[in-house]
């Protein structure tokens, strides 16, 4: 039986991704990536993770949408941390009316991220 946490990354930088992929399954994390919105959508919905990353800024559908998705289609609490090189504050306010709990600007220490998953998975 797989008792490692899943978490969705959604982040359209592939060096990103396999960087953030490496860092969390060696904190035994099971990490499904997902090249834009629309395939993390499908992720979220075939796997229900315990923990959604995403990327704001991202092909076909936006960070802001998925955020939409899984908490007014789906109607799920799962946490959900964004992140953003956009730092503008309209889209950060943004995603946290939408229900994101938890807000980095990229670039971003993998290690700090660990630290609010661990957080949020608790």
């Amino acid at each position: 039986m797989n008792n490692l946490k899943k978490v969705v990354l959604a982040e359209d930088n592939s060096t990103l991704s396999l960087l953030l992929k490496f860092r969390l399954e060696k904190e035994g994390y099971e990490l499904l990536i997902a090249e834009n919105g629309k395939e993390a959508i499908e992720l979220i919905e075939t796997h229900e993770p315990q923990l959604i990353l995403t990327d704001i800024m991202m092909p076909f559908i936006s960070g802001l949408e998925v955020i939409s998705h899984v908490r007014n289609k789906l109607k799920v609490q799962t946490p959900i941390i964004v992140f953003s090189a956009a730092g503008q504050e309209e889209m950060v306010l943004k995603a946290f009316n939408l229900g994101a709990n938890d807000f980095m600007g990229k670039p971003f220490s993998p290690n700090e991220l660990v630290i609010r998953v661990k957080r949020l998975l608790a």
